[in-house]
């Protein structure tokens, strides 16, 4: 045995006995899914080791307390997403207790002692969906991370002799699913409809399986619903983003499709059970809320893809559509998958769209295990892809430039498999770019719109590859008629609409789309780091160096030396015009890129 201080995290479910008596097997499939999609992985990345589960409960060691703080944060807001519009008398939630002390290790690995006892007795002490932290633990963070603890004073923990202080941090709760907050949609003003071809909007399909964690099925579903009518040029069809902002919320179809600027509207529901489903959908016109099509597909789970195929079929049918040859030919293509394997990309499709570190590790995973199933699965491999290249652009990996080339070798595979899948052209046109080929990445984006018309993504990289090519004029065109797809574009979109102004000198105009980005992500250093230089531009040097400091502390590790090489600008000047923004504030560039 041996003696260390080490930080100690101790989780368990809240009420595991009530919810394992109403039905075990499910209780316990949805905790091994939670913990091979979120929960592992979040321990990986903040360099945790689990030393053992008990049941409901797991005991996991950590290096730092600011690890520990950051892996159950990012453990507990996860939830919160999980759990919305999932009964209460079904969420899965955690306590957790952190503390940093002495512990034992025994030659097992095992760890025994007041560390350990105390950071159990703290989280027998937390609310669910909140983190308790000891005196301790709390001088670790308070200065490092920004969080807004609660100080519950002293308090007498079972079976420790003295009383400690306690503080709380609650990640966030979880409002029933009757008391949802209206959609955003419903604040701003009507998108005007698409005047010269039919306009759709695919609702995510409500999750009818009983079973919280098939989530991920049922939105699968629909996002393939989508990408299938997207490739239809006569089409005007509403990105997932936005239509997906509509999920458990109560609201009319005629107000859903004003807000989104469409006349008609798929939605419907997937049950799950075995080997079997049930898909139903109907198509609404919202001028006049009549029913044009209703269908019902039972079949076995293996025939999900002629569900699939028929839905899109009957729809472009009850739309009278007439469709060029190139269209049908889009809609007809496809080759079998493997069932499993398929199940394995939705649910790491649902890992990437987090825009994390531990989401993007969870893809990867899922993608490499659909791979292993289906080695000539494309859209896998295309996903594989992509997490490779994230490992590159946000320095997510030991070798940036390894997980770059792994990248371009998997996406250019892809594309070889299937040509006629955009969502390959995609992959290849994001690694392209990365890796300074911009006019191939422009060729493969044009090559993923004549197969998609309608796809918001592709249209956003293409204003991303116009940027860095020196055309942000062209960019902001380009922008625009991505947000006419995604009126609820992602919050990433607002970036590069203040990357193009940046380019044309409108600084204002950069700074008020920066600041709407922030309203919804105010942990991007990239934004405060261009807000930054917006500002030293300006003359307005004290927020410059406020914007700056606030980077860094989102990001201790952000350097402009990086961005210069990572960056593929064709012009070097359009970043060093960045730079100088920050130069004009009075802010130093250390040799590192750092201020």
């Amino acid at each position: 045995m041996s003696r260390k201080l080490a930080a100690i995290l101790v989780a368990d479910v809240v009420g595991y006995s009530r919810l394992a008596g109403a039905d075990e097997d499910r209780i316990l499939a949805r905790l091994r899914t939670l913990r091979s999609d979120v929960i592992d992985p979040t321990i990986a990345v903040h360099n945790g080791r689990i030393v053992k589960r008990t049941g409901d409960g797991s005991l996991i060691e950590f290096r730092s307390v600011v690890d520990a703080v950051r892996c159950a944060v990012e453990v507990q807001t996860a939830m919160v997403e999980r759990n919305t519009g999932v009964q209460p008398e079904h969420r899965i939630e955690f306590r957790v207790g952190i503390h940093l002390g002495d512990v034992v290790e025994e030659s097992d690995g095992d760890l025994m002692g007041d560390g350990v006892n105390i950071a159990a007795r703290l989280e027998s002490v937390a609310k669910p969906g909140a983190i308790c932290l000891s005196e301790d633990a709390y001088r670790q963070v308070r200065a490092r991370l920004d969080l807004a603890v609660t100080d519950l004073g002293q308090i007498h923990l079972k079976n420790i002799a003295e009383p400690m202080r306690v503080y709380s941090l609650q990640v966030g709760t979880v409002l029933p699913p009757a008391r949802q907050a209206q959609p955003p949609a419903m604040k701003i003003p009507s998108v005007k409809a698409v005047p010269d071809k039919p306009s759709i909007a695919v609702l995510a399909f409500n999750n009818m399986s009983g079973d919280a964690e098939q989530e991920y099925f049922s939105d699968g579903i629909s996002e393939d619903i989508i990408t299938d009518l997207s490739k239809l040029s006569e089409l005007h069809v509403i990105a997932r983003n936005s239509s997906f902002v509509y999920k458990n919320v109560t609201a009319s179809v005629p107000d859903m499709a004003r807000a989104l600027g469409v006349r008609y509207v798929l939605e419907g529901s997937v049950r799950k059970a075995g080997n079997r489903v049930r898909v139903t959908a109907q198509l609404i016109d919202a001028s006049n809320g009549g029913h044009i099509w209703a269908s019902r597909f039972d079949r076995d789970l293996t025939d999900i893809f002629a569900v699939q195929d028929e839905l899109t079929q009957e729809i472009v049918a009850a739309l009278r559509l007439n469709l060029p040859h190139g269209d049908q030919d889009r809609l007809a293509q496809g080759r079998p998958v493997d069932v499993g394997a398929y199940e394995l990309l939705l649910r790491g499709r649902e890992q990437a769209s987090t825009h994390t570190r531990t989401g993007n590790m969870a893809a990867r995973s899922l993608a490499a295990d659909s791979l292993a199933i289906d080695p000539e699965y494309a859209a896998a491999r295309a996903l594989l892809s992509f997490t490779h290249v994230l490992d590159y652009v946000n320095a997510w990996s030991k070798d940036p430039e390894a997980s770059l080339r792994m990248g371009m070798d998997l996406a250019q595979q892809a594309v070889e498999m299937a040509e006629e899948q955009p969502n390959c052209h995609f992959a290849l046109g994001v690694a392209c770019m990365w890796n300074r080929e911009l006019d191939r990445a422009r060729a493969e984006v044009l090559r993923g719109l004549e197969l998609s018309p309608n796809s918001a993504e592709l249209l956003m990289l293409m204003a991303h590859i116009q940027i860095f090519s020196g055309d942000p004029a062209a960019a902001l065109e380009t922008l625009d008629a991505s947000m006419r797809l995604d009126p609820h574009h992602p919050e990433i979109l607002l970036q590069f609409l203040a990357d193009a102004r940046f380019s044309l000198g409108e600084y204002e105009q950069a700074i008020v789309a920066i600041e709407r980005r922030l309203q919804q992500n105010a942990q991007s250093e990239t934004a405060y780091a261009l807000l930054a230089s917006c500002y030293g531009h300006l003359g307005r040097f004290e927020e410059s160096r406020e914007a700056w400091e606030k980077a860094l502390q989102i990001n201790p590790d952000f350097s402009i030396e990086r961005r210069r090489r990572v960056l593929p600008f064709q012009n070097p000047e359009d970043f060093n015009r960045r730079v100088d923004g920050l130069r004009k504030a009075g802010l130093t560039l250390q040799n590192d890129g750092r201020c």
